[in-house]
């Protein structure tokens, strides 16, 4: 398949807001997952740099989650006390994968990340 960087410049464009606008409706419809998507679209599509990709789709995924966030609580779907206990979890975590992520080969990172993928949707689809 022919990588997207080797298109004329429209059609790259085209093809990232219609990733753009697939990745922001996975996360507002799901409330997460857009990083599942992006990362890919980066990766496989753009031929970035699988770490440049990772790193791309926190950055992307900020602002879209602060949208669905507000949207959510804005309908009445929010809980403090988990979102209190579970945000330590999650900014510890994310500073610990943001570590690991400058440290560990590219290719290890694409196997922890496939797993990851194939873990939750098996978990998904049966649990």
């Amino acid at each position: 398949m022919e990588k997207l960087f080797t298109m004329k410049k429209g059609v790259k464009n085209a093809i990232m807001i219609a990733g753009g606008l697939t990745v922001g409706f996975a996360n507002g419809f799901f409330g997460g997952g857009g990083g599942m998507l992006c990362v890919p679209l980066l990766d496989k599509a753009l031929g970035e740099k699988t770490k440049i990709s990772h790193a791309t789709a926190m950055l992307i995924i900020l602002p879209i989650s602060i949208a669905s966030a507000v949207t959510y609580v804005v309908n009445g779907y929010f809980d403090l006390r988990i979102t209190l206990f579970t945000g330590i979890g999650v900014i510890v975590g994310g500073i610990i994968g943001a570590l690991l992520l400058k440290k560990l080969d590219s290719g290890v990172v694409g196997i922890i990340f496939a797993l990851l993928m194939v873990a939750a949707g098996i978990k998904q689809a049966f649990f």
